[in-house]
């Protein structure tokens, strides 16, 4: 399959984003949660060795992976200001792991609409979260994409 291909192409592009992202949030939960000694890189490592990731998808998950690493101070702070009387450390780590996917995404990748990593958070909070994680995942999105967006400077005739 080639760029040549055109909606074929596009088309699953999504789809092996929408599946990279699953990924990325298993290897999230397994830094977080089964006692692995190492960083989120090193569980890529340990994922790759024990379990297939097809080729197509192995580079968006690479580069999420990395960007939550190197960015993770960042990517939480950004969380952490859009939480209403929440503490980052009570929000269950499947929805953590969740807003800091999409928070990379809104932050570091100019090539994925923000609606787009917003709608796929949202996606991932109805598969792997709870019953409020859909719901609670939007709210939280939204408030970091809207302080985002009042930071950047947009020129005058677009704001009237």
């Amino acid at each position: 399959m080639s760029e040549n291909d055109g909606p074929t192409y596009a088309r699953r592009i999504r789809i092996d984003r929408t599946r990279a992202r699953a990924w990325v949030l298993q290897i999230h939960y397994k830094w977080e949660n089964s006692g692995f000694g190492g960083s989120l890189i090193d569980a890529l490592s340990d994922t790759t060795a024990t379990r297939l990731i097809s080729q197509t998808r192995l580079p968006y998950v690479r580069t999420l992976v990395t960007l939550i690493e190197n960015h993770l101070e960042e990517i939480d702070t950004h969380i952490r200001s859009a939480l209403d009387n929440w503490h980052l450390d009570r929000v269950s780590s499947i929805d953590r792991g969740i807003l800091r996917i999409a928070t990379a995404e809104l932050f570091y990748l100019d090539e994925v609409p923000p609606k787009v990593s917003i709608q796929e958070a949202i996606l991932l909070a109805e598969a792997y979260g709870g019953s409020d994680s859909p719901r609670f995942v939007n709210g939280v999105l939204d408030a970091v994409f809207k302080d985002q967006s009042k930071d950047q400077i947009f020129p005058q005739n677009l704001t009237g």
